[in-house]
């Protein structure tokens, strides 16, 4: 079992690395003052889906304009100049 004690300060510090190593079977115990205080497990992954294409197929059309240039301002806009 792979287990890891932190105190708080070193989860604040470290916690991406130490979430990273963890494995299905350890698990990380968070310590205040060197006393556990909680324990951080993964969760069991669900299974996926997969998704069907397609699904909402002759719900809703997208009108030619939709590939039309954005016009300058609304460009622009995006691109920090306004």
């Amino acid at each position: 079992m792979n287990e890891v004690f932190l105190n708080i300060q070193a989860a604040k510090t470290h916690l991406s690395k130490h979430l990273g190593a963890l494995t299905a079977e350890g698990r990380i115990v968070l310590c205040r003052r060197n006393r556990p205080v909680a324990e951080i497990r993964l969760l069991p992954e669900e299974p996926r889906r997969e998704r069907r294409l397609g699904l909402a197929r002759g719900e809703f059309t997208i009108p030619d304009s939709f590939f039309d240039p954005l016009p300058d301002e609304l460009l622009g806009a995006f691109e920090g100049k306004e």
